[in-house]
């Protein structure tokens, strides 16, 4: 078996799947790229049994076949060739021999009867919608997702359906962020959880255009195509905590700030504070706002003043800085609304301004004052 092609295409290509290649696998062929070749198309797979990528791509061969090639030399190999026509040669027993303008490169491959079949997409339900309408979803919740594998519902994004648009969710138990979008029409109601790692793959992968993305899902996974890439991931099976319980309703005090001096006074204050909290005490007094973070064992204290406008009772709240840089980070506009109510209750961010499709809603746990 034999094809050409050229060795930038394949790169930029391969760069798009090779994330889903873990380092240390349980399976050895899981290090490998699968090749499909078939009248002139090449498809090429990676996975990780948990999430499979592939990617089509144009090429010339005379004949089909497939074969195994180890991901990490062929990458390696691809990065320090200029670009150029690569011919592929494969042997029966499937060594590779790869031969370019200068020079000829030998890999032993394997037998691709050993690699994972991928799932098929059986009572799938489908919609679409546009590449960046996904990828902001995907950029305003990821950063909140948790940690903690004790707790598998929310080490990934819940996203619930119905036909009026979507509403991304995430949190790690002390912040959450609802990210809703009423320009997609989803088959029916429904709801399923997608874990971190296929996400972060799909914003490395997907380009923030209004080009259109084929979706579906049945009870166990995500597909989700885009031109010539193609993404399957299994789904979480666990039950999303009851989000809506959390978010108060009540919280009558309004402070609006400028979102880029807000977040940059919390980086400079916060490398103050205390390592294990990154706590920053914020003093509300009628139009000024004052940031303090103090480390006791180190003597440590920084303090900062800047304008708001307020409206409420003056008080003082404490926060992690370091997830309000993150909430702020993931906000756009100039400025920002918090709403609170009492020191001991979650706080909540909004931008003042939106887009008449998209509704933002961050909320995030405070900390005990003077810990």
């Amino acid at each position: 078996m034999k094809f050409i092609v050229s060795s930038s295409a394949l790169l930029k290509q391969l760069q798009q799947i090779n994330g889903v290649i873990n380092a240390n696998t349980v399976l050895p062929i899981l290090e490998d790229f699968l090749f499909e070749i078939e009248k002139n198309k090449l498809t090429v797979v990676a996975t990780d049994l948990e999430t499979v990528m592939k990617i089509h791509m144009d090429i010339e061969a005379k004949d089909s076949g497939k074969v195994c090639i180890p991901a990490k030399i062929l990458m390696d190999s691809l990065k320090n060739l200029a670009d150029q026509p690569l011919t592929f040669n494969i042997d029966k027993n499937f060594g590779v021999e790869i031969t370019s303008d200068n020079g000829k490169y030998k890999v032993m491959g394997e037998n691709p009867d050993n690699f994972p079949k991928e799932p098929a997409a059986d009572d799938a339900n489908s919609f679409t919608m546009n590449s960046s309408a996904l990828l902001t979803a995907i950029n305003k919740t990821l950063f909140a997702v948790s940690t903690d594998d004790l707790r598998p519902a929310m080490t990934g994004v819940f996203f619930e359906l119905d036909k009026k648009g979507f509403t991304a969710v995430a949190t790690d138990a002390h912040r959450l962020v609802k990210y809703k979008r009423k320009d997609v029409s989803c088959p029916k109601t429904d709801n399923f959880i997608v874990p971190k790692k296929p996400l972060t793959l799909l914003k490395n992968a997907l380009p923030d255009n209004e080009d259109e993305l084929n979706i579906s899902y049945n009870s166990n996974h995500l597909f989700v195509a885009h031109g010539t890439t193609q993404m399957v991931c299994r789904l979480i099976d666990a039950r999303f905590p009851d989000y809506k319980v959390v978010i108060p309703t009540d919280n009558p005090y309004r402070m609006t700030v400028n979102r880029a001096e807000f977040q940059s006074a919390l980086r400079r204050v916060s490398i103050f504070s205390n390592k294990s909290t990154n706590q920053v005490a914020l003093q509300i007094n009628g139009s000024e706002l004052q940031l303090t973070a103090q480390d006791i064992d180190f003597s440590f204290e920084g303090n900062e003043r800047m304008s708001c406008r307020y409206d409420g009772e003056d008080m003082q709240i404490a926060f992690n800085a370091k997830f309000l840089v993150e909430m702020l980070g993931s906000t756009s506009g100039e400025e920002i609304k918090m709403e609170l109510s009492t020191p001991t209750k979650a706080g909540i961010i909004k931008p003042i301004e939106e887009d008449e499709n998209e509704e933002l809603l961050m909320l995030v746990m405070p900390l005990m004052l003077n810990q």
